[in-house]
Order: C-alpha cells, then structure tokens, then sequence
C-alpha cells in the first residue's frame, strides 16, 4: 500500500519545512525584566539555525493589555513595549533571513481587545452606530434586556457576553466574546473588518514577514441567527472534547470563513508575481475540526498554504490509532493538493514528553496541577523522543515548539497565585475549574547554572520553572551524544539529507524477512530519486530485530543487541 507518492525535490518550502514555535514570552530575555522579547529572540537566531530548522513562527507581540498573553490585541501594526520595538521587528526579520530562516507571525482575526481604538470607538459611539457594527453587538433578552441574546459560554468559562454600561450610565447592550471578556468578537460580515485585515497584511508582508499562523481560524463567522447552544464551545481537544466532536456548534467552521481566506490568499499570492516557489508567503489555519477532511478544506488551492494536524498531536500512543490517522492525514491532504502537517506541542497543550507519561488513552487534560496523577517523567521522554522521530520521518510539514528538542516537560507543579492563563483565572471558584496552559509555557533553560537558568540575565522569570529544567538546559546538552538536543539536529540533518518531506511513505508488513508484528509501525520513506530510508517504532512490550544488513542512522533510544526496545524508534538506511 502506498498513500502517499513523493513529490519532487523542488517542491515549494512550505510542502515540506520545518517550523520552530517561539513563545516570545518565554524564549530569551534580553532585558532582565523576566519576560522574553525580540532582541532576546534574535540573539538565539544563530542557534536556531544550528538546529536546523528552515521558519520560524512568533505568538503574538503586538501591543496588548496581555489579558490573554497576547491574544487580545490592541494595535496590530506595532510592538508592545514588553517585547521591543518595530525596529526590534525588522532586526529580527533581517537577521533571520541572513541565516536562511524564514519568519511566520501570529495573526489573531477572530477578535481584538477591548482597548482596541475601534472598540473604544464603539463604546462611545452607543447603540445603532456605525461602529459597534465591527463587534457583535446585539439587545439583551428579557426584562430591560437583563439577560444576554443567547445561551452561549466562553471557552475560558461563564457566559460569551458582556454587557456594557452606555455613556448616560444605564446598563446597555451586549456584545459577544467567545474567549475572554477583553475579547470582543470582530463582526466578519463588515466589509470595514475585511478590508481592515487586508491592510494589516499587507503591512507586514512589506516589512518582509514569510507568513502568518491564523488563530482559532475556523471561528471568524456565526451563524447570523446566534441560536441558542447547550453545549460549551469548547476547542477541540479541552476537557470537553467529545461534544465538540460530535457537534460544532453555530460559532465554528461557518461556510463563509472560506471566502475570507480567499481573499487573503490573492493578498499573499500578489507579493510573488512570478509564482517563484521560493518567494511563497503563506498562510496556516489553526483550525480544531472534527476530521482531517474537514480541516483540509481550509488548504485547498485558492485558500491557505497549511492546517495544523491536531488529529494527529491528540492520537494515543497506539501503533492502530496512529497508522489510521498517518493514512486518513495524508489521503485527505492528497485530495486537495496540500501538504499535511505534523505536530506533538504548542503553547496551548501539555507537552508531548509529560502527555506521553499519561496512562495511554486517558483523557488529554488542558493542564496539570500539583493535585492530578503526574505523569511518568522518564517514560514520558521516551515515548516523546520516539513520537518526534517518527513524525520527522513522515512526508510533509512539521512544527515544532520552543523547548521540545530539550527534551522539556510541563511544569506540573505550578503553584496556583502564579497561574495566569484566563482559562484559570475564570474558572478557579467554580465547579468546572480548568488547570489552564500556563504549564507548557514556562520560560526555556539555557544554561544550567546561570541566573534563571540563563533565560535572561535576572534570577526573575514570569513564570517559575521547575528544578528539573537545569539539568536538561541547552549547555547540559549541546555536544552531548545521545543528548535529546543531539537527537533533534541528528533528525533534521538527515531529514533534509534524505528528502523525507517530500518523500513517498510505503508501509510494511516484514523487517528483513520476519513479519512485523501488530505492536510495530514500519514504513518506508522515498524520494523520487535516492536511497529509501526505512523507519520503525516499536510500541510493543518486547524487543524487536532489525534487519542484520541494516544500516542504523539514528534511534531515538539505545538499542538492546541491535534490537530495537519498547517506546523507540530507528531511521534505517
């Protein structure tokens, strides 16, 4: 069985790069005051490079009260002071491209923040105005309008409305905010919204940015009726996952997104005239969908470049569940023409060397706490290293995120009054209280015994970071054979070595002869000319032989005889 043909080796960069996720809060300091910024980042640069990763995408910088680390942005075409400047900005973007890296930022459409100038504007302005028709706005249900216009809850829990006091000082309308309060959801029926957006653009596509990452981008339109919806409208992959699944709900993946991408893919495509696919810019969706089919309606031809495959970073560690999701991701993105996307951590779940410690196919928590079941830290690793080896093995785009090729856990002890994710601080007297994402998101370790580790030069980081993290900081690595650094550049290097982004995968049913059993995945990865590299990841409980005449490029693991052990995976030549 082959699902998957190679593409030629002069397939356009993003069909097959590898794209490294800093979370500029928690990269590099460079000015002590414990939180992460743009000068900090350029300084790693050199490093990233080393690693070998071809982009590199940036959660927001924007100016921001910081409500939602970010995410609630008040002015899109300028830095907030925490992180730099917009001359910070273009030093970064000229360094980068220097070192061959390309530089894809966070866009975040689906709302701005409350002291957004179009917001205030709104505010101000009153009911029935011209710019209260950029949100949604709408009357309130009930006597005096005391209730809001529908049943809908946030993602961070409570209800996604507020209601706001009127200049005269009565109480007024409501207007919907399915993230945070601070989060007020733009109205992408408003050609003014459109436009808006375009232009945003197009500014930093003139500064040189490669691209842009589109938060929760199968969110932008409701339903225009906003029905009544039981269920919480979660994103997929949170607590409440299943429902999700079962029924999107009237505020997601509404038919009109696809004309907005449209229009922004003619935005992109017209700042590479000569179709160079070198000069692509492009566009991924973040998109929590229910199939891979339906999240690769966001990348056919005329609309993004990339979807994240979440369906694929939320598979238990299972060889069945795992080949069933490989082969529905790569013949879903064969349909349309696109690359798939691989993906085991971002800065929104438990990363993969604390999930792959769960008890496999227990729930996928959001977060974990001091009072949850801590997940087993050595297996954890293991599994974690095998899980990437077999990823950058697959054809296709794979993301990274900051700290993994360090091998780092979540910090699942996080004391409580320092826990700053919305999602938390909305849910914490309540029922329904959410741990939150703040654990995957504590700043990276760099030098052992350094000041914070040397994140930056204080002893100060915005969030701890756990005792764990100086012994599996870069300078405890870096040199180090068997090293989980030294894993990770060992994987790029052959990765771009042997093509395998734009390779064909085959897979097997024998190793040198012997039948491979159902606790082993096996697959061949070949270019359209070249040597075929074999991969196989042992999920089983025993030891598995390797062809004797095999060459071992890498395993993610020490092997036993040449045997490959339980959770690890081999690169064969």
């Amino acid at each position: 069985m082959t699902p998957h043909a190679p593409e030629s080796h002069d397939a356009p960069w993003w069909r097959h790069a590898v794209i490294y996720q800093v979370y500029p809060r928690s990269f590099a300091d460079a000015d002590g005051d414990g939180v992460g910024d743009l000068p900090g980042i350029t300084s790693r640069l050199p490093y990233l490079a080393d690693l070998g990763v071809d982009a590199i995408w940036i959660n927001p910088f924007y100016v921001s009260p910081m409500a939602d680390a970010g995410y609630d942005v008040a002015d899109y075409r300028d830095i907030d002071p925490l992180f730099g400047s917009l001359a910070d900005a273009d030093t970064l973007l000229e360094r980068a491209h220097e070192l061959g890296i390309r530089v894809l930022i966070d866009l975040v459409p689906n709302h701005t923040s409350d002291e957004h100038v179009w917001f205030q504007a709104a505010l101000d302005a009153g009911p029935g105005s011209a710019e209260r028709e950029r949100y949604l706005f709408r009357e309130g249900r009930g006597e005096d309008g005391a209730e809001p216009p529908n049943n809908w809850k946030s993602i961070f829990g409570g209800r996604a409305w507020s209601r706001v006091t009127e200049a005269d000082g009565s109480p007024g309308q409501w207007y919907l905010h399915l993230f945070d309060d601070k989060q007020p959801d733009l109205n992408w029926e408003h050609p003014e919204v459109i436009e808006e957006f375009h232009s945003i653009l197009r500014f930093w596509l003139d500064r040189g940015v490669d691209g842009f990452r589109v938060d929760v981008a199968h969110s932008l339109v409701k339903d225009p009726e906003l029905p009544d919806w039981d269920e919480r409208a979660v994103m997929a992959g949170a607590a409440e996952a299943e429902a999700i699944h079962a029924n999107l709900g009237p505020m997601w993946d509404q038919e009109g997104v696809h004309e907005i991408y449209r229009g922004w893919r003619k935005v992109l495509d017209s700042y590479n005239p000569d179709g160079d696919p070198t000069q692509d810019r492009i566009l991924c969706a973040e998109a929590w969908l229910p199939t891979q089919r339906r999240t690769m309606r966001y990348v056919r031809p005329d609309e993004m470049h990339q979807a994240f495959n979440f369906h694929f970073l939320e598979t238990a560690w299972r060889p069945t569940d795992l080949r069933e999701i490989i082969d529905a991701s790569l013949e879903a993105a064969d349909e349309v023409g696109a690359p798939t996307t691989w993906v085991l951590s971002n800065h929104d779940v438990v990363r993969h060397a604390s999930r792959l410690g769960l008890p496999i196919g227990a729930r996928r928590p959001n977060g974990i706490g001091r009072e949850d079941d801590q997940p087993n830290a050595v297996l954890g690793l293991q599994r974690a290293r095998a899980a990437t080896a077999l990823m950058l093995a697959l054809p296709g785009s794979a993301y990274l995120y900051n700290g993994e090729e360090l091998g780092l856990p979540d910090h699942t002890a996080l004391p409580d009054d320092v826990r700053q994710d919305p999602a938390y601080l909305r849910t914490k007297d309540t029922d329904e209280v959410e741990t939150g994402r703040d654990g995957c998101r504590v700043p990276v370790p760099w030098e052992a015994a350094a000041p914070s580790y040397g994140f930056g030069p204080g002893e100060h980081t915005w969030l701890p970071q756990p005792e764990i993290y100086g012994a599996l900081a870069l300078d405890r690595q870096d040199g180090v054979s068997g090293s989980t650094l030294e894993l990770y550049r060992a994987m790029l290097r052959l990765r771009r070595e042997h093509d395998l982004g734009v390779g064909g995968l085959t897979w097997l049913t024998e190793l040198g002869g012997v039948e491979v059993g159902e606790q082993v995945l096996a697959f061949v990865n070949a270019r359209q000319d070249g040597t075929p590299l074999t991969v196989v990841t042992n999920l089983g409980d025993e030891p598995v032989a390797l062809p004797e005449d095999a060459e071992i490029l890498l395993a993610s693991g020490r092997l036993e005889d040449g045997r490959l052990p339980q959770d690890t995976t081999a690169w064969l030549g």
